[in-house]
């Protein structure tokens, strides 16, 4: 028999606030986290992305913390992007409905005076970035003695993307005698070797092998030769594949620009899209991801900066334009479709310089991801000279960077001319004999 929220010895408000956001179990996460956590213990959980991390340590905490108390923090939620921090504050908000515990939301981008605001009020529960906690700590707004908890959330991003001095300058604060908690759908050796800095003796929670595609997301790839024909694929496919809701992931802020004005002009209209990376205003990031979630838009075209942080609900495709370089964000990036237990279709568009990369993370996820044909009324566009240059050069460097020797493709080029040259010399040479 399935396990219910009431059997992992959550208290009526909390579940009350859970059913009202349609869950009747709890996931496989959730299931073994909550009560290692509600037992006092400090946790390492490694789940697929889309299985309900979130609540699996939101839940507990709510549940330890309980009730308002004092006016400095106890549990700190650290995450690597504002979009993540909203969002874990939003559905702490949501868990927390029923109870009066005050949770405030810490990030950068706009001004910090309503956040200071917020704090002088007392709060509970702080989820914040960690360069915006530091920010407001120094400055004397954070008082840090009451805490109890600290979470990593995407740990792995938050260690490997160049967080860990602004992490330990945080443990150097905070007190010692708390309960960690770290949380991620990837967690590389290297990454997990430095957790063990503030871990104690804690119990590994693994639901499937760490950077495990979800197994609702249906996955397939389109080999192309050039942008161009990329985008012809892409017109194509929203106007003959039932796309209803899609995420389309770029690997640079250009790109995403040039496939949004594409979609708006030619395909979905500007009612219907939105473009989401670093060079947008925060008060239009926040916008555009809440338009995306309330369904009034139905495109998001997006840098990896969107790539965690998003959890809406109903996205039925996620396109990579582009093959991401850092491998496990394909991982996050699918995982914004084929959420709570829905199905959803990953498509990603090769170039031959991204075989590569590509190849790389079919062995992280441990599955070769099959290959569609491209479709008879898409126009294969010439590969135009400074594109096809630009690829080989691209391949060019991942072949010496696996084999240090090799001297590349127009290096080769030229020594066998070279040798055609040696060859034809000495065949005149014999000849004249």
């Amino acid at each position: 028999m399935d396990k219910t929220f009431k059997d992992l010895g959550l208290n009526k408000q909390l579940i009350m606030a859970v059913e009202e956001q349609g869950y009747t179990e709890p996931t496989a996460i959730q299931e073994k986290a909550i009560p290692l956590v509600m037992a006092g213990h400090d946790v390492l959980g490694i789940a697929q992305t889309g299985t309900g991390k979130t609540a699996a340590y939101l839940l507990p905490l709510l549940m330890k913390i309980k009730y308002a108390q004092g006016s400095h923090m106890r549990a700190l939620v650290l995450a690597p992007t504002r979009e993540l921090v909203m969002q874990i504050h939003q559905a702490a908000v949501e868990l927390g409905k029923y109870t009066d515990l005050r949770m405030v939301a810490l990030y950068g981008g706009l001004g910090p005076k309503t956040q200071i605001e917020n704090l002088k009020k007392g709060v509970d529960i702080i989820v914040a970035t960690p360069g915006r906690f530091m920010d407001l700590y120094l400055a004397g707004e954070i008082g840090v003695k009451s805490l109890q908890y600290l979470v990593l959330d995407e740990a792995d991003k938050m260690m490997d993307m160049g967080f860990m001095p602004q992490i330990r300058k945080i443990l150097e604060v905070i007190p010692r005698k708390r309960k960690n908690l770290l949380f991620s759908a990837t967690f590389q050796p290297r990454v997990e070797a430095l957790s063990e800095e503030f871990l104690e003796a804690p119990v590994k929670v693994e639901i499937t092998p760490s950077a495990t595609a979800a197994t609702t997301v249906e996955q397939a790839v389109y080999r192309l030769p050039n942008f161009k024909t990329k985008i012809n694929l892409l017109g194509y496919l929203f106007e003959n594949a039932g796309i209803q809701r899609a995420i389309i992931f770029c690997r640079t802020k250009g790109v995403a620009d040039n496939v949004f004005k594409f979609l708006e002009r030619k395909v979905v209209g500007a009612k219907n899209i939105r473009v989401l990376h670093a060079n947008k205003g925060q008060n239009t990031r926040i916008n555009s991801i809440e338009d995306f979630k309330s369904g009034e838009v139905q495109v998001l075209v997006a840098t990896d900066v969107a790539a965690r942080g998003i959890d809406v609900s109903g996205v039925s495709h996620v396109i990579n334009f582009d093959v991401p370089l850092i491998y496990e964000d394909y991982v996050h990036r699918i995982g914004r479709t084929g959420r709570a237990r829905a199905e959803g279709v990953a498509w990603t568009f090769i170039l031959k310089h991204e075989e590569y990369h590509f190849a790389k993370i079919e062995a992280l996820i441990r599955t070769q991801v099959p290959e569609l044909e491209l479709p008879l009324g898409v126009k294969i566009e010439e590969t135009p000279f400074e594109e096809n240059q630009e690829m080989l050069k691209a391949i060019d460097k991942q072949r010496k960077k696996d084999d240090p020797t090799f001297g590349g493709a127009f290096h080769e080029k030229k020594e066998r001319a070279v040798t055609r040259k040696a060859k034809a010399a000495k065949k005149k040479g014999r000849a004249r004999k």
